[in-house]
């Protein structure tokens, strides 16, 4: 036992130690800290207010829209405004309670048109995909009206300077469906996302009306330019993807480019160069050989 003792002993003197070089880079914790858990359970909140039926309770009587709502937005509220508060803490912000009240109140009034957007990015998945039977299956079944809710929601509380709130969204949709986008990045109305799985958007990426992206398309930065203490500068360094663009499958588009209007891009392309509006890009067909008998191989 005193072996043990001694052991446990001396390895949490060591890890409580902040001077080495590595151990610098962890920063000591915070006093108040945002639940995880919590902010899942706002997602949840928010889904059953934007599609009341589907999520929390399913079964809504005739008449009773408003109270389920209402019921709804006084837990939304309730919730948000403790998270907003304790991320202000986190970040060494120290504003009065009546801030996070405030911002919560400001995203609340948000709602009307994040469902509205929702409703077209909806209606463009749907109307894009022969395999979906309707309307209430994209909502309750595709990953990608998943993704881009959590999107919607982080994006509007990013501009409203909440920290660390809307980091911890995107990376719950990115964890539950494989699709990665910033907060930060902005989309347009009508914008789907086919199948899905490893599409990742960067914080800077503009994308206009319209446009569809399917499964393992990166919208990512060429490069990052350092200042002279080798910090990363953050500047605009991701693609813009103007009006009905679609790029197809497993496609790379790097840096500040834009990719005009009407724009196709075929599957497994490399782009780091711009296009004009209506480009056809796609790769150089393939050869096709036969062989007979095994003879050439």
């Amino acid at each position: 036992m005193k072996e043990i003792e001694k052991i446990l002993k001396k390895n949490i003197a060591i890890l409580q130690k902040q001077e080495s070089d590595e151990y610098q880079y962890i920063p000591k914790p915070a006093r108040m800290m945002p639940s995880v858990e919590n902010i899942r359970e706002i997602i949840e909140i928010i889904k059953s207010i934007v599609f009341p039926g589907f999520f929390g309770e399913t079964e809504i009587c005739d008449g009773a829209q408003e109270y389920h709502l209402g019921m709804n937005m006084e837990k939304l509220y309730k919730c948000l405004n403790m998270q907003i508060n304790t991320a202000l803490c986190f970040s060494g912000k120290q504003e009065e309670h009546r801030e996070s009240e405030n911002l919560t109140l400001a995203f609340i009034d948000t709602l009307p048109e994040i469902k509205r957007m929702l409703a077209t990015d909806i209606k463009a998945v749907c109307d894009g995909d022969p395999a979906a039977t309707g309307y209430d299956e994209v909502i309750y079944c595709y990953p990608a009206i998943q993704a881009i809710l959590n999107y919607r929601v982080a994006h509007e509380l990013l501009l409203a300077d909440i920290p660390l709130l809307p980091r911890i969204i995107s990376e719950l949709a990115h964890s539950a469906t494989g699709i990665d986008i910033h907060p930060g990045a902005s989309i347009g109305e009508y914008f789907s996302i086919d199948h899905g799985t490893g599409v990742v958007i960067g914080e800077t990426c503009v994308i206009g009306n319209h446009v569809r992206l399917y499964q393992g398309v990166t919208l990512g930065a060429r490069s990052l330019a350092t200042n002279e203490e080798g910090v990363v500068q953050r500047y605009p360094r991701h693609p813009i993807l103007e009006d009905n663009v679609i790029v197809y499958s497993n496609s790379t588009i790097l840096g500040r480019i834009t990719i005009g209007h009407d724009t196709i891009i075929g599957g497994n392309i490399w782009q780091v160069y711009g296009v004009p509006p209506f480009s056809r890009i796609v790769q150089k067909k393939a050869v096709a050989s036969s062989f007979i008998d095994g003879l050439g191989i």
